[in-house]
């Protein structure tokens, strides 16, 4: 185990340092610095081995933990990176994107602030991409069976590394021009720096997966045509389709969906060059939404120079400490506050939007916001207490609500389509009713977090490689469950 007094003599949690505010607001690097070889040691030494590791039941990977906090605190960087890759292809990602809930189910977290796991992560993998550590894992043999994967997301990519890895020829499709879904074009580089996906990918393809961006199944190529040139197909394309807000006023010009804000922007860092795309500078946004994808508008609109920034949640302000009615090991839904919260902005709780109000020329130029009133277990605005705030620019951040079916749609009617839209659990190998066909992600699942997508991806490439073969030695860390796609 780790220092077994490391948790008494190291009471306190330290993450790295942060840039500067308005350093970092100079430019969409990452916020952290490098964290010290001695804090982290420090850090990994808290981790108490408790026998009964709860931080395994937050991680749907199933994360060896404990062994990889007891690797780094002994100074065995090989080991840890081998224990870390066990269980999860892109430590990188979830290290830097991942909520973390194995944090809050951290048995030390009872009486003291938890391991900080996520941060130990990422400089396990950080220092092992320095050291050489991260190599091809080229197969010994081929089997002579294909698999195309259609999105290039965390889950599709999961599973394209397994199947590579197991022998099979795997050929990844991508609509965007380029390769990474999610993770290239959802997430900005102050969170994820595109670097560290390049850098991954050129392993996959030393590997030698093959890719193929650029490519709309359904368009480009059909899905009957795609299922007959592959053994086996996986659909990963996520959950893409925003939740709307459908309130009067809504067709103005200046609202937008959060990812038609950020997927420009990103393509603008990578160097694409896009007149006419809509930023924030000079302007009045408001953000619609409070997760996780409305903190990334708060901080791309400030390093754009917005004149404001107002975020609006329609749910009370959550509480600063875990409350009686999620007790540990449950995931707490607290008070949290982003690098892209301190940097600026202003949250608004209690706060139902009512109408979009536009000028004259059909731009939006305010909200009409009331107060959220809970009458009988419903959410509603509360009469006579309305209000205006100027806007420019609003961008909804709703999440989302399932994948893009549009292609889907006209692909898999008549003879190709399942008579159950969702994928049925055969022995777990996440297959749909068309033989062949399977589904993993959240194009499955629905919108979720990273750690479920690469989970999934590795399930799914389980499932896929024993349809194939007649048996698997792929690592399943999670069972199939219910399904929203609709392959009709």
């Amino acid at each position: 185990m780790a220092d077994p007094h490391g948790f008494l003599t190291t009471r306190e949690r330290e993450l790295p340092a942060r840039r500067p505010v308005p350093v970092r607001l100079m430019d969409f690097r990452e916020v952290y610095e490098a964290q010290s070889h001695s804090q982290l040691t420090r850090q990994a030494g808290r981790c108490m081995d408790c026998g009964v590791p709860f931080c395994h039941t937050g991680c749907p990977l199933g994360n060896l933990i404990p062994e990889w906090n007891d690797a780094t605190w002994r100074g065995d960087e090989f080991e840890a990176i081998e224990r870390l890759h066990a269980t999860n292809n892109f430590p990188e990602f979830t290290g830097r994107v991942c909520p973390a809930p194995c944090e809050p189910a951290c048995v030390l977290g009872i009486s003291q602030p938890p391991v900080t796991i996520k941060q130990i992560e990422q400089s396990i993998i950080d220092r092992a991409w320095d050291h050489g550590y991260v190599t091809p894992h080229v197969p010994d043999r081929l089997t002579g069976k294909t698999v195309a994967v259609v999105g290039s997301g965390p889950a599709g990519l999961a599973a394209a590394q397994q199947l590579t890895r197991a022998g099979h020829t795997v050929a990844v499709f991508e609509r965007e021009d380029r390769i990474g879904g999610l993770l290239r074009y959802g997430i900005p580089d102050f969170k994820l720096e595109k670097r560290l996906v390049d850098r991954r990918l050129e392993q996959m393809e030393a590997e030698g997966t093959r890719f193929k961006p650029g490519v709309r199944i359904g368009t480009d190529i059909s899905w009957p045509e795609l299922r007959a040139r592959y053994d086996a197909v996986i659909i990963a394309t996520g959950a893409g389709v925003p939740r709307d807000l459908p309130l009067p006023g809504r067709d103005s010009d200046g609202i937008m969906y959060a990812m038609d804000y950020l997927t420009p922007s990103n393509k603008v860092r990578a160097g694409d060059e896009l007149p006419g795309r809509v930023t924030a500078e000079g302007k009045h946004v408001i953000i619609i939404g409070g997760g996780d994808t409305g903190s990334d508008c708060l901080g791309t609109a400030l390093r754009e120079k917005a004149a404001s920034v107002t975020t609006l949640a329609i749910g009370t302000r959550p509480p600063d400490d875990r409350p009686d009615h999620e007790p540990w090991p449950m995931t707490p839904r607290i008070f949290e506050v982003s690098t892209a919260h301190e940097e600026g902005g202003t949250r608004e709780f209690l706060a139902s939007t009512v109408e979009f109000v536009a000028d004259d020329s059909g731009h939006v130029r305010a909200l009409r916001v009331a107060e959220t009133e809970i009458v009988d277990g419903v959410r509603r605005a509360a009469p006579g207490t309305e209000t205006e705030l100027p806007a420019d620019l609003v961008l909804i951040a709703l999440g989302f609500s399932g994948p893009d079916r549009a292609d889907l749609d006209a692909d898999f009617s008549g003879p190709h389509a399942p008579s159950d839209p969702r994928p049925i659990d055969r022995d777990d190998e996440f297959m749909s009713e068309v033989d062949g066909l399977f589904v993993a992600g959240d194009a499955g699942r629905g919108q979720s977090l990273i750690v479920w997508a690469i989970a999934e991806g590795r399930a799914c490439a389980a499932g896929v490689d024993k349809w194939l073969t007649g048996e698997t030695q792929l690592p399943a860390p999670v069972r199939p469950t219910d399904r929203a796609i609709s392959l009709k």
